[in-house]
Protein backbone atom coordinates (compact mmCIF):
# COMPACT_ATOMS: atom_id res chain seq x y z
CA UNK A 1 0.00 0.00 0.00
CA UNK A 2 1.73 4.24 -1.04
CA UNK A 3 3.44 2.02 -3.22
CA UNK A 4 4.55 4.46 -6.28
CA UNK A 5 3.43 2.69 -9.77
CA UNK A 6 4.83 4.76 -13.02
CA UNK A 7 2.49 4.54 -16.13
CA UNK A 8 4.00 7.16 -18.32
CA UNK A 9 7.12 9.48 -18.79
CA UNK A 10 5.46 12.00 -16.43
CA UNK A 11 2.37 10.09 -15.03
CA UNK A 12 2.28 8.15 -11.77
CA UNK A 13 -0.51 7.04 -8.95
CA UNK A 14 -0.30 5.76 -5.59
CA UNK A 15 -1.76 2.32 -4.84
CA UNK A 16 -4.20 3.21 -1.86
CA UNK A 17 -7.66 2.79 -0.81
CA UNK A 18 -8.43 6.06 -3.22
CA UNK A 19 -5.45 5.90 -5.77
CA UNK A 20 -3.33 9.25 -5.33
CA UNK A 21 -2.31 10.80 -9.14
CA UNK A 22 1.08 12.53 -9.52
CA UNK A 23 1.85 14.55 -12.75
CA UNK A 24 5.53 15.37 -12.95
CA UNK A 25 5.54 18.97 -14.10
CA UNK A 26 9.28 19.61 -14.17
CA UNK A 27 12.44 18.47 -13.12
CA UNK A 28 12.10 18.14 -9.29
CA UNK A 29 8.61 19.57 -9.31
CA UNK A 30 5.20 17.57 -9.22
CA UNK A 31 0.99 17.48 -8.44
CA UNK A 32 -1.02 15.77 -7.25
CA UNK A 33 -4.27 14.31 -7.52
CA UNK A 34 -6.47 14.24 -4.70
CA UNK A 35 -4.59 13.70 -1.27
CA UNK A 36 -5.63 10.37 0.42
CA UNK A 37 -8.12 9.87 3.38
CA UNK A 38 -6.03 11.41 6.50
CA UNK A 39 -3.34 13.14 7.84
CA UNK A 40 -1.57 9.58 7.80
CA UNK A 41 -2.24 9.17 4.01
CA UNK A 42 -0.77 12.91 3.55
CA UNK A 43 2.80 11.28 5.86
CA UNK A 44 3.34 8.83 3.43
CA UNK A 45 2.73 10.79 0.47
CA UNK A 46 4.70 13.16 1.75
CA UNK A 47 7.72 10.56 2.18
CA UNK A 48 7.36 9.34 -1.29
CA UNK A 49 8.25 13.06 -2.44
CA UNK A 50 11.04 13.34 -0.25
CA UNK A 51 12.50 10.03 -1.42
CA UNK A 52 13.02 11.12 -4.68
CA UNK A 53 13.38 14.78 -4.01
CA UNK A 54 10.49 16.14 -5.70
CA UNK A 55 8.14 19.50 -4.60
CA UNK A 56 5.23 19.70 -4.14
CA UNK A 57 3.53 22.23 -6.43
CA UNK A 58 -0.23 21.45 -6.52
CA UNK A 59 -3.13 19.21 -5.70
CA UNK A 60 -5.72 19.04 -7.88
CA UNK A 61 -8.80 17.42 -5.84
CA UNK A 62 -11.37 15.47 -8.00
CA UNK A 63 -14.55 16.24 -5.74
CA UNK A 64 -14.36 16.79 -1.64
CA UNK A 65 -15.07 13.30 -0.48
CA UNK A 66 -12.62 12.51 2.51
CA UNK A 67 -10.91 9.88 1.08
CA UNK A 68 -9.63 12.54 -1.81
CA UNK A 69 -9.22 15.28 0.25
CA UNK A 70 -7.82 13.87 3.76
CA UNK A 71 -4.05 14.81 3.28
CA UNK A 72 -4.77 18.35 2.15
CA UNK A 73 -4.17 20.11 5.23
CA UNK A 74 -1.00 18.14 6.40
CA UNK A 75 0.54 18.30 3.10
CA UNK A 76 -0.80 22.41 2.51
CA UNK A 77 0.81 22.77 5.90
CA UNK A 78 4.02 20.84 4.91
CA UNK A 79 4.46 22.20 1.66
CA UNK A 80 3.02 25.33 1.35
CA UNK A 81 1.45 24.18 -2.27
CA UNK A 82 -1.79 25.35 -3.37
CA UNK A 83 -5.12 23.68 -3.52
CA UNK A 84 -7.29 23.68 -5.94
CA UNK A 85 -11.46 21.98 -6.27
CA UNK A 86 -13.88 22.36 -8.56
CA UNK A 87 -17.29 23.96 -8.16
CA UNK A 88 -19.28 23.33 -5.21
CA UNK A 89 -16.56 20.92 -4.25
CA UNK A 90 -14.27 23.78 -3.26
CA UNK A 91 -16.84 24.51 -0.28
CA UNK A 92 -17.21 21.27 0.61
CA UNK A 93 -13.16 21.11 0.77
CA UNK A 94 -12.68 24.36 2.76
CA UNK A 95 -16.00 23.62 5.56
CA UNK A 96 -15.96 20.14 5.76
CA UNK A 97 -18.63 19.99 8.00
CA UNK A 98 -20.45 20.55 4.72
CA UNK A 99 -20.21 16.60 3.60
CA UNK A 100 -21.61 14.79 6.88
CA UNK A 101 -24.62 17.74 6.93
CA UNK A 102 -25.24 17.51 3.46
CA UNK A 103 -25.59 13.16 3.97
CA UNK A 104 -27.49 13.56 7.27
CA UNK A 105 -30.06 16.85 6.30
CA UNK A 106 -28.88 18.72 9.30
CA UNK A 107 -26.81 19.21 11.70
CA UNK A 108 -24.82 16.11 11.71
CA UNK A 109 -24.42 13.66 15.39
CA UNK A 110 -21.26 12.84 16.49
CA UNK A 111 -21.03 9.40 15.04
CA UNK A 112 -20.81 11.12 11.49
CA UNK A 113 -18.07 13.52 12.63
CA UNK A 114 -15.15 11.34 11.79
CA UNK A 115 -12.63 11.19 9.48
CA UNK A 116 -14.22 8.89 6.95
CA UNK A 117 -17.10 11.32 6.11
CA UNK A 118 -15.38 14.71 7.54
CA UNK A 119 -11.85 15.77 6.57
CA UNK A 120 -9.74 18.78 8.03
CA UNK A 121 -10.50 22.20 6.17
CA UNK A 122 -7.86 23.47 4.03
CA UNK A 123 -6.92 27.01 2.27
CA UNK A 124 -8.74 25.94 -1.35
CA UNK A 125 -8.64 28.10 -4.85
CA UNK A 126 -10.85 27.43 -7.48
CA UNK A 127 -10.34 24.69 -10.28
CA UNK A 128 -10.43 25.93 -13.65
CA UNK A 129 -8.30 25.25 -16.57
CA UNK A 130 -6.16 28.23 -16.35
CA UNK A 131 -4.74 26.88 -12.86
CA UNK A 132 -3.98 23.52 -14.79
CA UNK A 133 -0.39 22.43 -15.48
CA UNK A 134 0.91 22.53 -19.24
CA UNK A 135 -1.01 19.88 -21.25
CA UNK A 136 -3.45 19.21 -18.06
CA UNK A 137 -6.87 18.86 -19.20
CA UNK A 138 -10.14 18.92 -16.92
CA UNK A 139 -13.01 16.09 -17.74
CA UNK A 140 -16.46 16.91 -16.65
CA UNK A 141 -17.64 13.71 -14.20
CA UNK A 142 -20.75 15.26 -11.94
CA UNK A 143 -23.09 12.76 -10.42
CA UNK A 144 -20.86 10.95 -8.04
CA UNK A 145 -20.24 13.91 -6.56
CA UNK A 146 -22.00 17.57 -7.73
CA UNK A 147 -18.77 18.66 -9.42
CA UNK A 148 -16.31 16.14 -9.52
CA UNK A 149 -13.94 16.00 -12.45
CA UNK A 150 -11.29 13.92 -14.32
CA UNK A 151 -8.00 15.03 -15.87
CA UNK A 152 -6.47 13.63 -18.92
CA UNK A 153 -2.86 14.22 -19.13
CA UNK A 154 -0.93 15.00 -22.13
CA UNK A 155 0.77 11.71 -22.71
CA UNK A 156 -2.62 9.98 -22.78
CA UNK A 157 -3.51 9.06 -18.84
CA UNK A 158 -7.03 9.85 -18.34
CA UNK A 159 -7.65 10.08 -14.16
CA UNK A 160 -11.62 9.08 -13.73
CA UNK A 161 -11.37 9.81 -9.95
CA UNK A 162 -14.86 8.08 -8.57
CA UNK A 163 -16.94 7.84 -11.49
CA UNK A 164 -16.46 3.79 -11.82
CA UNK A 165 -16.50 1.46 -9.19
CA UNK A 166 -14.36 -1.90 -9.36
CA UNK A 167 -16.55 -5.24 -9.91
CA UNK A 168 -16.09 -6.10 -6.57
CA UNK A 169 -16.97 -3.19 -5.04
CA UNK A 170 -20.38 -3.11 -6.57
CA UNK A 171 -20.47 -6.73 -5.41
CA UNK A 172 -20.10 -5.74 -1.52
CA UNK A 173 -21.64 -2.59 -1.07
CA UNK A 174 -24.30 -3.05 -3.95
CA UNK A 175 -25.66 0.61 -4.21
CA UNK A 176 -22.38 2.96 -4.78
CA UNK A 177 -22.98 6.72 -3.41
CA UNK A 178 -24.53 8.99 -5.78
CA UNK A 179 -25.82 12.59 -5.78
CA UNK A 180 -27.58 12.81 -9.19
CA UNK A 181 -28.70 9.65 -10.94
CA UNK A 182 -28.95 10.84 -14.22
CA UNK A 183 -25.83 13.19 -14.82
CA UNK A 184 -23.69 10.00 -13.56
CA UNK A 185 -25.59 7.77 -16.29
CA UNK A 186 -24.64 10.51 -18.76
CA UNK A 187 -21.20 10.50 -17.09
CA UNK A 188 -20.53 6.92 -17.84
CA UNK A 189 -22.03 7.46 -21.22
CA UNK A 190 -19.49 9.34 -22.06
CA UNK A 191 -16.93 7.88 -20.36
CA UNK A 192 -17.30 5.05 -22.80
CA UNK A 193 -16.45 7.38 -25.48
CA UNK A 194 -13.37 8.15 -24.49
CA UNK A 195 -9.82 7.41 -25.65
CA UNK A 196 -6.53 7.19 -23.88
CA UNK A 197 -3.26 5.62 -23.38
CA UNK A 198 -4.74 4.11 -19.44
CA UNK A 199 -7.60 4.85 -17.35
CA UNK A 200 -6.92 5.25 -13.89
CA UNK A 201 -9.73 4.80 -11.80
CA UNK A 202 -9.94 5.87 -7.96
CA UNK A 203 -11.34 2.64 -6.81
CA UNK A 204 -10.97 0.04 -9.77
CA UNK A 205 -8.03 -1.40 -11.40
CA UNK A 206 -6.17 0.59 -14.44
CA UNK A 207 -7.64 -0.09 -18.01
CA UNK A 208 -6.61 0.27 -21.46
CA UNK A 209 -10.33 -0.27 -22.22
CA UNK A 210 -12.96 1.51 -19.47
CA UNK A 211 -16.09 0.53 -21.69
CA UNK A 212 -16.65 -2.55 -20.13
CA UNK A 213 -16.40 -1.33 -16.72
CA UNK A 214 -18.75 1.37 -16.96
CA UNK A 215 -21.50 -0.74 -18.61
CA UNK A 216 -21.31 -2.81 -15.48
CA UNK A 217 -21.86 0.56 -13.49
CA UNK A 218 -24.36 1.70 -15.87
CA UNK A 219 -26.33 -1.73 -15.87
CA UNK A 220 -25.93 -1.75 -12.21
CA UNK A 221 -27.71 1.77 -11.49
CA UNK A 222 -30.52 0.78 -13.84
CA UNK A 223 -30.84 -2.33 -11.93
CA UNK A 224 -31.14 -0.68 -8.50
CA UNK A 225 -33.95 1.58 -10.09
CA UNK A 226 -35.61 -0.92 -11.22
CA UNK A 227 -35.81 -2.49 -8.03
CA UNK A 228 -36.88 0.50 -6.01
CA UNK A 229 -39.95 0.94 -8.59
CA UNK A 230 -40.71 -2.69 -7.60
CA UNK A 231 -41.16 -2.20 -4.14
CA UNK A 232 -43.41 0.60 -4.80
CA UNK A 233 -46.65 -1.87 -5.50
CA UNK A 234 -47.87 0.10 -3.23
CA UNK A 235 -47.49 3.79 -0.82
CA UNK A 236 -44.21 2.87 0.77
CA UNK A 237 -42.45 5.76 2.88
CA UNK A 238 -38.20 6.47 2.20
CA UNK A 239 -37.31 4.49 5.42
CA UNK A 240 -39.36 1.16 4.41
CA UNK A 241 -37.84 1.24 0.99
CA UNK A 242 -34.62 1.71 2.32
CA UNK A 243 -35.17 -1.14 4.86
CA UNK A 244 -36.40 -3.20 1.82
CA UNK A 245 -33.51 -2.38 -0.02
CA UNK A 246 -30.86 -3.20 2.80
CA UNK A 247 -32.92 -6.62 2.92
CA UNK A 248 -32.50 -7.45 -0.59
CA UNK A 249 -28.71 -6.74 -0.59
CA UNK A 250 -27.94 -8.38 2.38
CA UNK A 251 -26.39 -5.22 3.58
CA UNK A 252 -26.06 -3.97 7.65
CA UNK A 253 -27.28 -0.88 8.67
CA UNK A 254 -25.22 1.86 10.54
CA UNK A 255 -25.75 5.11 11.31
CA UNK A 256 -22.63 5.80 8.65
CA UNK A 257 -24.77 3.52 6.36
CA UNK A 258 -28.18 5.11 6.73
CA UNK A 259 -26.45 8.42 5.81
CA UNK A 260 -24.92 7.66 2.68
CA UNK A 261 -26.99 4.95 1.42
CA UNK A 262 -30.28 6.74 2.02
CA UNK A 263 -28.69 10.01 0.88
CA UNK A 264 -28.25 7.89 -2.55
CA UNK A 265 -31.60 6.18 -2.32
CA UNK A 266 -33.41 9.62 -1.98
CA UNK A 267 -31.48 10.81 -5.37
CA UNK A 268 -32.70 7.50 -7.13
CA UNK A 269 -36.50 8.20 -5.42
CA UNK A 270 -35.95 11.96 -7.31
CA UNK A 271 -34.72 10.73 -10.40
CA UNK A 272 -37.05 7.99 -10.61
CA UNK A 273 -40.28 10.37 -10.09
CA UNK A 274 -38.94 13.06 -12.53
CA UNK A 275 -38.81 10.23 -15.08
CA UNK A 276 -42.56 9.37 -14.11
CA UNK A 277 -42.08 5.85 -12.84
CA UNK A 278 -42.64 6.93 -9.52
CA UNK A 279 -44.98 9.24 -8.04
CA UNK A 280 -44.90 10.81 -4.33
CA UNK A 281 -47.66 12.12 -1.79
CA UNK A 282 -48.53 13.04 1.05
CA UNK A 283 -50.36 10.46 3.17
CA UNK A 284 -51.21 10.15 6.88
CA UNK A 285 -48.73 12.96 7.65
CA UNK A 286 -45.65 11.02 5.61
CA UNK A 287 -44.58 11.54 2.32
CA UNK A 288 -44.89 8.12 0.32
CA UNK A 289 -44.00 6.81 -3.11
CA UNK A 290 -45.54 4.50 -5.39
CA UNK A 291 -45.51 2.75 -8.83
CA UNK A 292 -46.68 5.49 -11.46
CA UNK A 293 -49.82 3.58 -13.45
CA UNK A 294 -50.83 4.40 -16.98
CA UNK A 295 -54.08 6.39 -15.56
CA UNK A 296 -51.71 8.66 -13.43
CA UNK A 297 -50.03 9.99 -17.04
Amino acid sequence: MYELVQVSDACYYIQCPAKIGLIRTGADEVCLIDSGNDQNAGKKVKRILDERGWSLRAIYNTHSHADHIGGNQYLQKQTGCRIFAPGIERDFTEHPILEPSFLYGGNPPEELRHKFLMAQGCDVLPLTENCLPDGVELIPLPGHSFDMVGFRARDGVIFLADCLSSEETLSKYQIAFLVDVQKYLDTLEAVQQLEARLFVPAHADPAEDIAPLARRNIEKVREIGDVIVGLCEGPMTFEIILKRLFERYGLTMTMEQHALVGSTVRSYLSWLTGQGRLRAFIQDNMVVYQRSTSADA
